[in-house]
């Protein structure tokens, strides 16, 4: 420090004497001791250490309450299985009397026609049972025929809109006229097709039986057209019938 102070002095010496001209000039104690004085004043800085500043907290994000689903109930669809249709016949009737008080001989035939109905349930789409009757009104002989039977119906779907099916069962059958008399509760036996005309519509919902809309199932109107042997039975004449018609699935 007195090193400091002495140079100081001299500086102050030397800056007196430049300023003169090169005149030397006598400085007082009070320049010194002001000297001194600032020198004493002045205090070195101190230096901090360094803190490194502290990051935010994190901001919390906003919590999305999501909404619970609302369970849609299933809608139980249950189509029926019944249907009913309507429609004509034509039938034949092959006599094998020999000889008759009506005067029939061997291999006399008879035709006619009327109309027939038909009502039944398909429990699935492969089987169903089925009640029908005929009724035979316009003759060409005046001979006439009744014809009813209950059948097992099984049933082979071939697309969405067509089946075809079969027809096995147990049926009485008469004749009046001119026909050889026959009244007999025999085995009979069919084959047909019927086509669903209404429109195949899914629907939303849980079905009660798999097969809706296969095979004429659909609720709304069909066509039908069968075959069906009347009498199959030993020694009876050959009754045959064929029909066609409509039918509506419920």
């Amino acid at each position: 420090m007195k090193k400091i102070k002495i140079s100081l002095v001299t500086l102050v010496a030397v800056g007196s004497i430049l300023q003169a001209g090169g005149d030397f000039s006598v400085v007082t104690p009070y320049e010194i001791e002001d000297v001194m004085m600032a020198e004493e004043a002045y205090i070195e800085p101190i230096s901090e250490p360094y803190i490194e500043p502290v990051p935010p907290p994190p901001v919390p994000e906003p919590l999305v309450v999501m909404p619970i689903p609302v369970p849609v109930p299933i809608k139980d669809i249950n189509p029926s299985g019944f249907y009913a249709g309507l429609g004509i016949s034509a039938a034949r009737y092959k006599s094998n009397c020999t000889t008759t008080p009506t005067g029939c001989g061997p291999g006399s035939t008879d035709k006619t026609a009327g109309v027939m109905a038909r009502v039944g349930y398909d429990f699935n789409q492969y089987v169903g049972i089925e009640a029908r009757g005929i009724r035979t009104n316009w003759k060409s002989h005046g001979g006439k025929i009744k014809h009813a039977g209950l059948f097992v119906k099984p049933m082979l779907p071939v697309s969405d809109a067509t089946n075809v099916y079969g027809l096995m069962g147990v049926a009485k059958t008469s004749t009046e006229g001119r026909l050889q008399k026959t009244d007999a509760e025999a085995l009979a036996l069919g084959l047909g097709v019927e086509v669903d005309l209404s429109k195949d519509t899914p629907k939303e919902g849980r079905y009660g039986r798999a097969f809706d809309g296969k095979g004429n199932q659909e609720k709304g109107l069909g066509v039908f057209a069968d075959y069906e042997r009347m009498v199959v039975k030993s020694g009876s004449p050959d009754l045959d019938a064929l029909s066609a018609g409509v039918t509506y699935d419920f």
